[in-house]
């Protein structure tokens, strides 16, 4: 039996997963652990979790693989500094130390961080390094339903590398064309990600969610910035950027061609300017993304497209390069950022570097994503009544049953169940429930549950069999990585008065016959459920449909603004007592807010650090 560990770690989104023969057996991310969001330190906590899991101690692995190689990243960054000079001395200066003490010798450092988990560890011999952008396509290939396939990687940058076309075959992969830095498609959206004023590499999905309420009237600005030759490939124009050499995504240049100086977050409101900066920056995306797609079809003849690397997580262009049918089929990796990586790498050793076989598996080889940790009822009984918890145990059929008749009265649901996702998204494991027939669930589950902005948009989860009689869809989207139309008999259009109402007013409109999963563009990020993968929600959500009519439920992720998925039934426990969670269903235990100690109450507002 060979076990491999894969790692990613470093610059954002550390996470760690073991493979025996290949196969995947556990992934987490570190944040999961440590409580801080997108945490980039050694994964300590993670790799303590994988092993765990698998049964095994660090000396007992075979193989350990790092997902980037960081003398090509460190050349990168001293190249780049000299092509630029004496631009960017200062983030030169603030870069140095990290990089000396502990990235260029990284070797070194992995293994003294190694050691710390199992003393019996000797030799670092058995320590590979993968290429970043490898790991990203390896991670969206390996474990697809494709025998063969064209991968698509774009993000902000690896070593050299921001967007990537790979072939894969089998059991091997091979990357054939490469953009490199700094003209890239990632740091292109996370500078307007920094321009509307929010977190980069974190809030670029929050840009994405405002796009829908502007108008791209900026898009030929956009083209000033980046030239898009017609196969898709793309040059930033640097003059209007800061990322190369300063501390700062965007520069004065910038500011002058768009006519206003980024938004503080702390004290600027969001404006119809903002709506319409997000809708222009999504609309040239999906362009390029689209351009892409259609000329790597073209050019390698293959039917299947992989998506992977952050860029992979912007579901919108996902939906439109499905919708343009430019694919056959198209599979993307659920955990399609850097925390992907650790996996990727893992995959590439495996397959590309041993040579293993590899047997498809028509569905996919990810789980349902369902890869993290896991409690049983004891150890959740346990927990809760050490807090001090008080609750109820429930038979299956009851507590299926109880939940679903909760969300059909507009109670809103924190579900802890079963193993956690690995990935950014919430997946019916550690997920806030809701009534999407509700046209106060939007609002209310983002401004008394989430405590953030109140345009930000929530997913359905439906039952994969109904899924084309509610949306204009008919592929699986398990991963929550692909949006599409409502139907339009479940439409509920707008009046021209209400369509003259300026942005965020129309989210108060009811669209749809599900109006909290409706975005207002009439789209939604879907997930379809199915049996197979995560039962206890497939049943829950059947339930409801029995129940109601509906098979779609509100999902979200179960977490508070700033802070990451709960991992615990503590954490589950905490976050359900410093928000406005109706109720909390726990393995088989369910939890009803009024019946808790009111001193167990968190202040949550002011816990996590907004993103």
């Amino acid at each position: 039996m060979t076990s491999i560990l894969g790692i990613s770690a470093f610059y954002h989104d550390s996470a760690a997963c073991i493979l025996k023969n290949g196969k995947i057996i556990a992934a987490a991310q570190e944040e999961r652990f440590t409580r801080k969001k997108h945490d980039p330190n050694y994964p300590h906590n993670a790799i303590e979790f994988v092993l765990k899991f698998a049964k095994l101690k660090l000396s007992e692995v075979d193989q350990i693989v790092f997902f980037e190689k960081p003398f090509l990243k460190f050349e990168r960054l001293l190249e780049t500094y000299v092509a630029f000079a004496p631009r960017g001395f200062v983030s030169f200066a603030k870069a140095m130390p990290l990089w000396i003490k502990e990235k260029l010798f990284q070797k070194n450092f992995l293994f003294n961080k190694l050691k710390e988990h199992d003393k019996s560890y000797k030799s670092d011999q058995n320590i590979y390094f993968s290429d970043h952008h490898l790991s990203h396509a390896a991670s969206a290939f390996f474990p697809s339903p494709f025998e063969e396939a064209v991968i698509l990687t774009a993000d902000g940058v690896g070593e050299w590398a921001t967007t990537t076309v790979a072939v894969g075959k089998n059991n091997n992969l091979e990357i054939k064309k490469e953009i490199h830095f700094p003209h890239s498609l990632g740091l292109l959206y996370s500078a307007f990600t920094y321009f509307t004023g929010f977190k980069v590499n974190s809030g670029e999905y929050k840009l994405m969610g405002l796009a829908p309420y502007g108008n791209p009237i900026y898009e030929d600005k956009i083209k000033k910035l980046i030239d898009i030759k017609d196969d898709g490939t793309f040059r930033l124009d640097q003059r209007y950027f800061n990322y190369a050499t300063g501390l700062t995504m965007t520069n004065k240049k910038f500011n002058d061609l768009f006519g206003q100086k980024p938004r503080d977050p702390k004290n600027d409101k969001i404006t119809q300017f903002h709506m319409d900066i997000a809708a222009s920056i999504q609309k040239v995306t999906e362009e390029i993304m689209i351009d892409l797609a259609k000329s790597i079809r073209k050019e390698y003849g293959i039917n299947n497209l992989c998506l992977a690397g952050g860029v992979a997580l912007n579901c919108v262009a996902n939906g439109k390069i499905l919708e343009k049918k430019i694919f056959d089929n198209i599979w993307i990796q659920p955990a399609a950022g850097d925390a992907g990586g650790s996996l990727g790498a893992a995959l590439a050793l495996w397959y590309t570097d041993q040579g293993n076989k590899r047997t498809v598996n028509l569905k996919d080889d990810m789980k349902g994503s369902y890869l993290g940790t896991d409690f049983n009822q004891d150890e959740i009984e346990n927990e809760l009544k050490n807090i001090g918890a008080n609750f109820e145990i429930l038979k299956y059929e009851e507590l299926i049953d109880q939940s679903a008749e909760l969300l059909s009265n507009e109670k809103a649901i924190g579900w802890f169940q079963g193993r956690m996702e690995f990935g950014p998204r919430a997946l019916g494991g550690r997920s806030i429930l809701g009534d999407p027939r509700s046209d106060k669930m939007q609002k209310n589950l983002n401004l008394k549950v989430k405590y953030r902005e109140s345009f930000r948009p929530f997913a359905p989860s439906v039952l994969r069999e109904d899924l084309s009689k509610w949306f204009d869809m008919n592929v699986d989207s398990p991963y929550m990585l692909l949006v599409a139309n409502i139907n339009s008999d479940k439409k509920i259009e707008m009046t021209d008065e209400q369509k003259k109402l300026f942005g965020i007013d129309k989210l108060n409109i009811k669209r749809s016959e599900i109006p909290a999963v409706t975005h207002v563009d009439y789209s939604a990020r879907i997930q379809t459920v199915t049996r197979d993968t995560n039962r206890r929600y497939y049943d829950l959500i059947s339930k409801f449909k029995e129940k109601t009519g509906c098979p779609v439920i509100v999902n979200t992720s179960f977490n508070v603004r700033g802070e990451p998925i709960v991992n615990t039934p503590t954490d589950a426990f905490n976050c359900f007592m410093g928000t406005e969670l109706d109720y909390l269903v726990i393995g088989d235990c369910i939890l009803n807010k009024k019946k808790q100690d009111p001193k167990l109450k968190k202040d949550y507002t002011q816990q996590f650090e907004l993103d």
